[in-house]
């Protein structure tokens, strides 16, 4: 009996192991680009939002806001 339960617990934690191996092999950070279903409007809502709150400074906002408004053209 005894030896029922030490394989039950092995085998758990080998399953727990492994699937900690495969959730690590996502990509490396690769991003994954969908169709734009953001609005241009929400884009530079939400780029204004961040340099209000500081996130990003005045030289990344108008660079950022120039591209977005480039890329919509």
């Amino acid at each position: 009996m005894r030896f029922t339960k030490v394989s039950v617990i092995a085998v758990v934690i080998f399953a727990i192991v492994m699937g900690g191996l495969f959730v690590g092999c996502g990509g490396g950070g690769a991003r994954v680009q969908q169709g734009n279903s953001v609005s241009l409007g929400q884009q530079l809502e939400d780029l204004q939002a961040a340099y209000e709150k500081g996130i990003i400074t005045e030289k990344e906002y108008n660079k950022s806001k120039k591209q977005l408004l480039k890329n919509y053209k």
